[in-house]
């Protein structure tokens, strides 16, 4: 059986990152380091930053010039739903919810329209288990 993630992280390179912090405490900010050093492009989405990480960053997905295939959503479940229909209506492939975010509803609809969803996992996380061979 395919491992859809290990597909996802091959074939899409741009993330747009809703929630992105420029705070390095932050766990966003800490992941959308990691992606960037590991040859993505990280896109990021947050009204209360002007740029993270060197990259401008967008108000929303709709403010975005162009729609990245994927969505990484750093923001808390009863957010999820705006963020879905928004990714939806943009285009994207797949709607990834980071460690501890669910939203059934929400996955089901961004299913629905056509798109791959993982939910309650870190995109780091699962990246390092692929394709880092030496320490984290």
């Amino acid at each position: 059986m395919p491992d859809y993630v290990t597909d996802i992280l091959e074939r899409y390179k741009t993330l747009a990152v809703v929630g992105l912090s420029s705070k390095p405490a932050r766990p966003s900010h800490g992941v959308a380091q990691y992606m960037q050093e590991h040859g993505y492009r990280v896109i990021p989405v947050n009204p209360q930053e002007l740029e993270v990480l060197g990259e401008k960053a967008y108000p929303s997905l709709d403010a975005l010039p162009e729609c990245p295939a994927v969505v990484v959503i750093f923001r808390r479940p009863e957010f999820v739903p705006e963020v879905v229909e928004t990714a939806i209506r943009c285009g994207a492939k797949v709607i990834w919810m980071q460690e501890g975010i669910m939203h059934e509803e929400a996955a089901g609809r961004a299913r629905q329209a056509g798109l791959t969803v993982v939910q309650d996992r870190c995109i780091l996380k699962e990246h390092a288990k692929r394709f880092v061979t030496e320490g984290i």
